[in-house]
């Protein structure tokens, strides 16, 4: 199967929906089976890459629990084709267990394999804006030791 750049865009704008409403399993079921999925900048204490759907499924399984954000229409930027896509989309974000806001800038470049899967995905962000949604470094910081700890 050989996807169409606009088939390839509807996916990137269904990815982002499929996050918007916390439907995870539904999200990580559009990555291939050894899919990447790449944070170039990571909050503190979270990976900056992640492969394969289990592992992706651990690390983001909570991300509906912790955020209520509402995505912007991704804008989709021209390539050369190859499974290669690249938009920019905001964020307008909430954390749960703290009610702090911030609006979030994100540039996505994702590469698709052959079966319209995706093989890595890219995702760059402003990590400190999270952060200080959360209280800053300190209290971000102990907020994640207090989850590892249980």
């Amino acid at each position: 199967m050989t996807a169409t750049p606009q088939e390839l865009q509807d996916l990137v704008t269904r990815s982002v929906q499929l996050l918007a409403d916390g439907k995870i399993e539904e999200w990580v079921d559009l990555f291939a089976e050894d899919g990447v999925l790449e944070f170039p900048y990571p909050a503190w204490g979270f990976p900056s890459r992640m492969q394969g759907r289990a592992e992706l499924l651990a690390q983001m399984g909570l991300f509906g629990q912790q955020l209520e954000v509402e995505f912007s229409a991704p804008e989709f930027y021209p390539t050369a084709g190859d499974g290669l896509v690249i938009a920019a989309f905001t964020g307008e974000c909430t954390l749960r267990a703290t009610g702090g806001r911030y609006h979030q800038t994100y540039l996505s470049v994702v590469r698709f394999d052959a079966q319209g899967r995706i093989a890595h995905y890219r995702d760059f962000w402003n990590p400190w804006l999270v952060m200080e949604a959360a209280g800053g470094e300190l209290p971000w910081k102990q907020a994640l030791q207090a989850l590892a700890q249980g």
